[in-house]
C-alpha cells in the first residue's frame, strides 16, 4: 500500500502542471499522506515584490488577519534565506530559524505559531532555466518524523522535473499567445489539414471565417469543402500533392468576395512524430468576418464618404487597381478614377497606398 501511495503522489506529481489550481491533486494527496495542516508550492518570481509569492497550497492558510500582517510588515522580518538553500536537501524549521537570534523568535512568534506551523519542513526545487519553487509541509504539532523527511527527499527530483515541464508548457503558451494575436492583428486564421483534406484543427479567427463564409467550410467527415465545384476540385489535388510530396510549391486561392476571403495552402513541415492524425497542408487564411454592406457603411460613416466611394474605397483597400474595381463594381474606368480622386481628398489619403493604410490601421481593424 505504501509504494501504491508513492506511485499515486508521483503520478500528482507530474498532473499538476496540467491542473487548475496547478499541483492540487499532488497537494492535497502530500498533505494526507503526512497529516499536515498545509502543504504548499511557494514561487517567488524575481518581478514581484518580496511581500507577494505565488502560492498554491492545500489546506489551512495564516488567518487572514496574519496574512494582512505579512504583507504589510511581517514580511521584512522573514529571515528564513530561500535562494541561499541548497537545492533539494530537506530543511527542517530548527535549521532555518535560530530561535536565540531575537529577530527570528519574533517571526516565529508572531507568524508561524498563531499560523499553526511550528512544524515545517521544507525543500527548495530549480529546474534548469534558473526557476526554483519552494515545497512546504507544516502543522502545530509533532514534529514531522524522519520518514516524512525521506518522503520530501524522494518527491524532490520528480518535481523538479514537472516544474521543467511546467516551465516549457508556459514559454510555448507564450509563443503561442504573441503569434495567435499577431496572426488575429492582421486578420489570419489557421486549419491543418490531413491527406484527405480533413480538419484536424483551427484557428479561433478561420472558425469565425468558415461560420461566415458560405464559399468554404467544414462540410461532411470535417472535410474542408468550397463551394464552387472547381475551386474544390483544386484544393483536393492541391492537398493531395502535398501528402506525396511535401516540397510542393504552396498554391493561393480567392475564395470569396463577400465577405473577402483568400486562402494559402501549403504543406505542413517539419512532420510531426505525434501519434494523433498527421497533418499534410495548412490553410492560412486571410478576410473579413463582416458583409461587404457593413464595411461600405462603416467606411462611409468613418471617412464622410459617400455610398458609392466607400463601396470603392473598400475594392481599392483589398489591393484591386482602379480598372479592376471599376469592373468590379460595374464602373467605367473613368467614373472609378472621378470617384478615388473624391475619396482620396476626404480621407487625406496621396494615393491608394494611403488609402489601405488608413483604412488597415483605422478602427475597422477592431470591428
Amino acid at each position: 500500500m505504501a509504494i501504491q501511495d508513492e506511485l499515486d503522489l508521483l503520478a500528482a506529481v507530474f498532473e499538476g502542471p496540467f491542473q487548475l489550481p496547478l499541483w492540487s491533486s499532488f497537494l492535497d494527496r502530500l498533505r494526507g499522506r503526512v497529516r499536515a495542516s498545509y502543504a504548499s508550492i511557494i514561487f517567488r518570481p524575481p518581478d514581484r515584490p518580496p511581500n507577494s509569492p505565488v502560492e498554491i497550497f492545500s489546506g489551512t492558510q495564516s488567518p487572514p488577519e496574519l496574512q494582512r500582517l505579512y504583507r504589510d510588515e511581517i514580511y521584512k522580518l522573514d529571515p528564513i534565506p530561500y535562494f541561499q538553500l541548497r537545492e533539494g536537501r530537506v530543511y527542517a524549521l530548527h535549521e532555518v530559524l535560530d530561535r536565540s537570534n531575537p529577530e527570528h523568535s519574533r517571526y516565529l512568534n508572531e507568524l508561524l505559531i498563531p499560523s499553526g506551523m511550528k512544524c515545517i519542513r521544507l525543500i527548495r526545487v530549480t529546474e534548469p532555466s534558473g526557476t526554483s519553487a519552494w515545497l512546504s509541509i507544516a502543522r502545530d504539532k509533532p514534529d514531522f518524523s524522519a520518514a516524512d523527511g525521506s518522503l520530501l527527499n524522494m518527491i524532490g527530483p520528480h518535481l523538479r522535473q514537472a516544474l521543467r515541464n511546467y516551465v516549457a508548457i508556459e514559454r510555448e503558451r507564450f509563443r503561442a499567445n504573441v503569434s495567435s494575436e499577431a496572426m488575429q492583428r492582421l486578420n489570419f486564421g489557421w486549419i491543418s489539414l490531413d491527406a484527405k483534406g480533413r480538419v484536424i484543427e483551427a484557428s479561433p479567427h478561420a472558425e469565425r471565417l468558415l461560420r461566415h463564409c458560405s464559399a468554404i467550410r467544414k462540410g461532411r467527415y470535417d472535410r474542408l469543402t468550397a463551394s464552387s465545384p472547381s475551386l474544390d476540385c483544386d484544393l483536393t489535388a492541391t492537398i493531395k500533392s502535398f501528402a506525396d510530396n511535401p516540397d510542393t510549391r504552396p498554391r493561393a486561392f480567392h475564395i470569396s468576395p463577400d465577405p473577402w476571403v483568400d486562402m494559402l495552402v501549403v504543406p505542413a513541415q517539419p512532420r510531426s512524430e505525434s501519434t494523433g492524425p498527421q497533418p499534410v497542408a495548412i490553410a492560412y487564411l486571410q478576410g473579413d468576418n463582416r458583409s461587404t454592406a457593413d464595411r461600405h457603411e462603416q467606411i462611409a460613416e468613418l471617412f464622410g464618404l459617400l455610398p458609392s466611394e466607400a463601396k470603392l474605397a473598400l475594392a481599392l483597400s483589398r489591393g484591386l487597381t482602379i480598372a479592376e474595381a471599376a469592373t468590379y463594381l460595374g464602373l467605367t474606368v473613368e467614373t472609378a478614377r472621378n470617384y478615388s480622386k473624391k475619396i482620396y481628398a476626404k480621407m487625406g489619403a496621396r494615393g491608394q497606398p494611403d488609402l489601405i493604410r488608413f483604412i488597415l490601421a483605422s478602427v475597422l481593424a477592431l470591428a
